[in-house]
């Protein structure tokens, strides 16, 4: 690794679990490069990735809580903005450069929305797509969230 490249620790937040991480960047003449490495800087194993694109500036996404499914978020283009709730705290995340992930736990509802126009959202995720995972209705998942 070469020796201007800037690495943190992961930066616990006010939502149980959530992660906010520096991932290490290259700047030089030619630009910068942002790189995460799956064994060092995500917690999990990545099974799928998607990325979320020509979001309308007031649109929101996600809105949802995962019962297993961790998930790791980086905004590589542009910006937007990520709410995280445990059913306890809350806490506003702005994803606004692609050296900044956001890791998102299960039983953690998280939304983003305020997209920058051509922003792009990367998104790691631990398994592969299974809708019985998703709660997508808020009263149930304070109701699971309570129960841990």
């Amino acid at each position: 690794m070469p020796s201007d490249v800037l690495v943190s620790e992961p930066v616990h937040t006010q939502v149980k679990g959530v992660m906010l991480r520096r991932l290490p960047s290259v700047h030089d003449l030619r630009g910068m490069l942002s790189f995460c490495e799956i064994d060092s800087h995500v917690p999990f194993s990545v099974r799928r990735y998607f990325v979320v694109s020509a979001v309308a500036g007031d649109a929101s996404r996600g809105a949802h809580a995962h019962r297993t499914l961790h998930q790791f978020l980086t905004c590589v283009h542009g910006r937007c903005h990520v709410i995280a709730d445990d059913g306890e705290s809350r806490q506003e995340f702005v994803l606004d450069n692609p050296s900044l992930g956001l890791h998102v736990p299960p039983l953690v509802w998280s939304t983003q929305y305020r997209y920058s126009p051509g922003a792009v959202l990367l998104v790691l995720a631990s398994d592969v797509y299974d809708e019985a995972d998703y709660i997508r209705d808020y009263d149930q998942f304070l109701q699971l969230a309570r129960a841990r």
